[in-house]
This record gives C-alpha cells, sequence and structure tokens, in this order.
C-alpha cells in the first residue's frame, strides 16, 4: 500500500517538474521537485519487495 502511495506521489511531483519548466520556474525549485519525485520512487521501489504491494 505504501509503495503505490509513493509511486502516485512520485507521478504527481513529475507532472509538477513539467509544468515547472514549461512555465519557466527557477532551476533551484525544479531540482528540488525533481529531487523530491526521485525520493519518493526510491521509497516505492524499498517497499516494493516486503510483500506490501
Amino acid at each position: 500500500m505504501i509503495s503505490l502511495v509513493l509511486f502516485a506521489l512520485a507521478g504527481i511531483l513529475v507532472g509538477g517538474v513539467v509544468q515547472l519548466v514549461k512555465s519557466d520556474a527557477t532551476k533551484f525549485s525544479v531540482g528540488l521537485t525533481a529531487v523530491l519525485a526521485l525520493l519518493a520512487t526510491a521509497g516505492g521501489f524499498a517497499w516494493w519487495p516486503s510483500g506490501e504491494a
């Protein structure tokens, strides 16, 4: 369950990165959002093998 939530969060954050790039946001905000998306994806994969998903 937690892995699915983290993957959903990662998808929302990736969409946010796309929108930030389209709106010419600062590199810091794009980078921060991208790092959070990567962390959410990594967390989803980390929780996946525990038999919870």
